[in-house]
């Protein structure tokens, strides 16, 4: 977990209370199969000014530290455990100064049954949007002119804490969720008691686990190139 995600939803309709200041320009298109690599939008406060402004932009899932040398690194860290965040280099400094939020519409999950994998959509009961804690970085590629747009890459990474209650018997880890009132907690880049966020992010999450319901799905999720809302259908 998290490997798959939906967001059928674009802009400020997919963020709502989380009130953002800006839009990106190039947001992707809602989906119900984001996949690692994939952009998809995630919401950062910028220190660069004063109040931090609240963003809203495109970003490659699967986090790229400054130091990487190629893209590649992402592709295998598009989720970090929650209790190691801390410690871990890859990790540590966006954890103090670069977290971010990824609102969606839901997630795909794999339960094992039978000897079986069954993809099951996991989602909000009443369908609001849902949060998840994430770490962002800038990458700049070196391949690349100062002047090229595309030489600055944004990425992220969604953290993920010990499955608990009925989501436990999908998988043994969740993503680690954020009621919308403590987005603004988590999201401040001014922050110097990073652990005592991130601790009470870990133990609130549990709350915001007990307001979701999931059902089976067909398996066509598993390919990434099905993109479509049948794929949040219940399984037949």
């Amino acid at each position: 977990m998290c490997g798959r995600f939906v967001v059928a939803d674009a802009g400020s309709e997919l963020v709502g209370v989380l009130r953002v200041d800006l839009e990106g320009d190039d947001l992707p298109a809602p989906s119900y199969n984001i996949a690692p690599t994939d952009p998809a939008a995630i919401v950062l406060d910028s220190a660069k000014t004063e109040p931090p402004t609240r963003r809203l932009e495109s970003a490659r899932w699967g986090l790229v530290p400054s130091w990487a040398k190629d893209l590649s690194v992402g592709s295998r860290a598009f989720n970090a455990r929650a209790e190691e965040v801390e410690d871990k280099p890859m990790f540590r400094n966006a954890l103090i100064k670069r977290r971010a939020v990824v609102p969606a519409s839901g997630y795909y999950e794999w339960k094992t049954a039978e000897g079986l994998k069954v993809p099951h959509y996991i989602h909000p009961a009443d369908d609001s949007p849902m949060f998840f804690a994430s770490l962002y970085e800038w990458w700049k590629n070196p391949a690349l002119p100062d002047d090229d747009p595309a030489r600055w890459v944004l990425s992220f990474t969604i953290l993920t804490r010990d499955a608990i209650g009925h989501l436990g018997s999908i998988h043994d880890r969740m993503p680690l969720f954020l009621d919308p009132d403590f987005a603004d907690a988590w999201l401040d880049p001014t922050t110097e008691n990073v652990g005592d966020i991130l601790d009470a992010a870990i133990d609130a999450a549990p709350d915001v686990a007990d307001t979701l319901t999931d059902f089976a799905v067909s398996k066509a999720v598993g390919n990434v190139r099905n993109n479509g809302p049948e794929l949040i259908e219940p399984a037949e």
